[in-house]
C-alpha cells in the first residue's frame, strides 16, 4: 500500500473530525479531547441513552457516518472490535482521509477472534488503500489546531518536534513532560499496532515536514525493519532523529508481545543499525527530551572539553565527576585564563580552576568569567550552574542576560544546569528561569547527569553527521 501524503495532511491538520462510537461510560473521553479543535467536530452514535450527554457538550450527533454533511479528514473510532470492520467500511465509502481506531483487542491478545479481526481490517484497508492509524493507539496530537491524544494536554501553541509513538501513554506523558520542559510539540502520532500505516510511513511523513525540526521515537519493534532502517537513514540525512527503543531486556521483549505484538531486537544489535543510520539512541524518557532539547537549541557540538562555572563546595566536585563520567573532559584552562582570573577573583568561598567555583563572592563577576571561558583555547562548549534558591532575582536576571549575551556571540554551545527544591515555589521559579534561558537559545536541565549526557549524546549525533558526510 502506497502511503498518500495528501491525505496524512488531511488527518494532521483537520477541519473536520468525526468521532465514532464515544460513550459516557468513558467520559466521553475523545469528544472531551478535542473541545479546543478549532474545526468541525461531529459524533456518530447509535444508542439513544448517549444522545443528551453528547447534545450537553454542544456536539452535533448523527447515527450513521454517511449522514455528516461535512468531507472528513479524520474519524476517531472507539467502538467493540466486532463492530470495527463494519466502521471501517463506512469511513472506506464515506472518503475519510484517515481514521484513528483507538479499539484494541486484536492480535496483541493473541486470541483467534483478534488476530482474525485484524487480518479482515488489514485486508479491507489495503484493498481501498485506506490510511488506518492504530489499532490500539491515541491518534494523533497536533497543538496548533486543537487535535489530541487525551484532554489533559495543551494546545494553542507548538514546538519544533516530531514524535511518533508505538504506545499511547509514552506519547502523552512526552509530550506532557518535555512541555514543562520548554519543549513543545509539533505533531505527534501514537500508532499502536501499526497494521496499515507503521513508523516508517510516519518517520518519513515527518521527514518532509517544514514545521518539525527533529523527531523523537519510541517503537517497539517495527513490521518492516529493512524499510524503516533505509527510511531512518534518509530522515536523520535531512534532521536530527532520536530513538527509544522499548523492550531492550527479556522482560521489557515479553511485554512488548502483549502490548502491541511487535517482534523484538536485541539491543546491542539494534542500536548499531541507528548509529550507522546516523540516529541517536536514548534509553528512557529523559533521555529522549534532554536529547532533543540540546540538539534543538545547542550550537553544533564539535569537542567534548567542557567549561563549568557557577557552582560551589561540593557542587563543583559532583558536576566535574558527572560530566567526566559521562565521557566528556573537564579540562584545565590555559594559563592566559588563569592570568586573567586572578587579577579579580576572590579565592573565599571560590576557585578559578575548572569548574570555576564562583561561590557568592564571584557571582557578579559572571559576564567576566564566561568571557574568559568563552575564549580560552582548551575549551569547546560552556556550561552554566544555576539554581532557583537564590534570593536575589535580579542577581540571577543578571547571570541569565549575560550568559544569553555571551550565547549569542560566539559558536561555542552553552547549556545551563538548573537546580531546584521541590517546593510549589521553588518550582514555578524555576519553570521562570527555564523559560528566560530557552527563549535565549540555552537549553537547560534539572540534574548534573542529564545536561552532561545530553550534551555527550549531542556530540555524538554531530560527530555521526559529520563522517557520513565525509564517506
Amino acid at each position: 500500500m502506497k502511503t498518500d501524503f495528501a491525505k496524512l495532511d488531511r488527518a494532521f491538520n483537520p477541519r473536520t473530525i468525526v468521532v465514532v462510537g464515544d460513550k459516557g461510560d468513558n467520559k466521553y473521553l475523545w469528544l472531551t479531547a478535542q473541545s479546543e479543535f478549532k474545526g468541525a467536530l461531529y459524533s456518530v452514535q447509535i444508542a439513544p441513552q448517549e444522545f443528551d450527554g453528547i447534545a450537553a457538550l454542544g456536539v452535533k450527533n448523527f447515527t450513521s457516518l454517511m449522514d455528516v454533511p461535512d468531507p472528513i479528514d479524520l474519524a476517531i473510532v472507539s467502538v467493540p472490535r466486532v463492530v470495527a470492520p463494519r466502521v471501517l467500511d463506512d469511513c472506506i465509502q464515506k472518503g475519510v482521509a484517515a481514521a484513528h481506531f483507538f479499539t484494541s483487542g486484536f492480535a496483541e491478545t493473541s486470541t483467534k477472534e483478534g488476530i482474525n479481526l485484524e487480518k479482515i481490517l488489514i485486508e479491507k484497508s489495503q484493498a481501498a488503500n485506506f490510511h488506518l492509524i492504530g489499532p490500539n493507539c491515541m491518534g494523533i496530537y497536533n497543538p496548533r489546531v486543537g487535535v489530541k491524544q487525551s484532554p489533559i494536554q495543551y494546545s494553542g501553541i507548538a514546538g519544533p518536534i516530531g514524535l511518533i509513538s508505538q504506545s499511547g501513554t509514552h506519547a502523552i506523558n512526552f509530550s506532557i513532560e518535555a512541555h514543562l520542559h520548554g519543549l513543545n510539540i509539533s505533531k505527534s502520532v501514537s500508532f499502536g499496532n501499526g497494521i496499515i500505516l507503521d513508523s516508517a510511513d510516519y518517520l518519513e511523513y515527518f521527514a518532509q515536514d517544514k514545521d518539525i525540526e527533529a523527531i523523537g521515537i519510541y517503537i517497539e519493534g517495527p513490521k518492516d525493519g529493512q524499510r524503516f532502517f533505509r527510511v531512518l537513514k534518509e530522515t536523520a540525512a535531512r534532521k536530527p532523529v532520536v530513538i527509544w527503543k522499548g523492550g531492550r531486556t527479556d522482560a521489557g521483549s515479553r511485554a512488548i508481545a502483549s502490548h502491541t505484538g511487535a517482534l523484538a531486537a536485541q539491543a546491542a544489535v539494534w542500536d548499531a543499525a541507528v548509529r550507522q543510520c546516523g540516529a541517536v539512541t536514548a534509553a528512557n524518557m529523559e533521555e529522549l527530551i534532554d536529547i532533543l532539547k540540546a540538539i534543538i537549541y545547542l550550537r553544533p557540538v564539535k569537542g567534548d572539553r567542557v567549561a563549568i562555572t557557577g557552582g560551589s563546595g561540593g557542587l563543583s566536585v559532583a558536576v566535574a565527576d558527572a560530566f567526566a563520567e559521562a565521557g566528556l573532559q573537564v579540562p584545565r584552562l590555559t594559563r592566559k585564563s588563569y592570568d586573567e582570573f586572578a587579577s579579580f577573583f576572590s579565592l573565599i568561598g571560590g576557585g578559578y580552576q575548572n569548574p570555576v567555583d564562583t561561590g557568592n563572592a564571584n557571582s557578579r563577576e559572571m559576564k567576566r568569567i564566561l568571557s574568559i571561558l568563552e575564549a580560552d583555547d582548551n575549551i569547546d562548549n560552556i556550561v552554566l550552574l544555576l539554581t532557583a534558591r537564590y534570593k536575589s532575582m535580579y542577581l540571577t536576571d543578571q547571570i541569565i542576560n549575560a550568559t544569553i549575551d555571551m550565547r549569542n556571540s560566539t559558536s561555542k554551545p552553552v547549556a545551563a544546569i538548573l537546580s531546584y527544591s521541590f517546593s510549589a515555589e521553588y518550582m514555578e521559579k524555576a519553570q521562570t528561569l527555564i523559560k528566560k534561558l530557552q527563549d535565549g537559545g540555552i537549553p537547560t536541565f534539572v540534574s548534573l547527569e542529564r545536561g552532561a549526557l545530553a550534551l555527550k549524546k549531542t556530540l555524538e549525533y554531530y560527530r555521526s553527521k559529520n563522517s557520513q558526510k565525509t564517506e
